[in-house]
């Protein structure tokens, strides 16, 4: 499963788009939506280029997703996961509560778990706290495919 339009539209909604390099709040070099790997001061990109990042970013998030998850996921639960993984790294995923709760077929619970990843430079980020509450809907929506309820 490769991420949807949903999962572009959370990126785009949540990084906005820089076309010159921008330390974030941690002081990581960014450029585009978000993209990080070989960003660095003064570097300037095209729309085209921020595209292609964000689409070979999503892609690679994806597919730690699905390397890590070993239970049945939704688009939206990809969608929703790769998200997390774009913004926050996969090791954050491998060594989470939420994975642990996900692979043990728990998804309410793991759902839950968004709502803690909010914080950036040791404080609370607003911008944290309503990606990881779109990444929450996103996750549930459509859950009863996964889980077999029909509610």
């Amino acid at each position: 499963m490769e991420p949807s339009k949903d999962a572009i539209a959370l990126v785009k909604a949540s990084e906005g788009l820089r076309l010159e390099a921008y330390q974030d709040s941690t002081g990581l070099w960014t450029v585009g939506y978000g993209h990080t790997s070989g960003a660095q001061a003064g570097m300037t990109i095209t729309e085209q280029q921020a595209e292609d990042f964000l689409t070979e970013d999503l892609a690679d998030a994806a597919r730690w997703v699905s390397e890590l998850v070993t239970v049945p996921l939704t688009q939206g639960q990809l969608d929703a996961l790769a998200d997390f993984v774009f913004n926050l790294g996969q090791n954050r995923l491998r060594n989470s509560t939420l994975l642990r709760l996900l692979n043990a077929g728990r998804y309410q619970e793991a759902a839950a778990q968004f709502k803690f990843w909010v914080m950036a430079g040791g404080q609370v980020e607003p911008g944290l706290v309503k990606r990881r509450a779109a990444e929450a809907a996103l996750f549930l929506s459509g859950q009863a495919n996964v889980t077999g309820d029909d509610a």
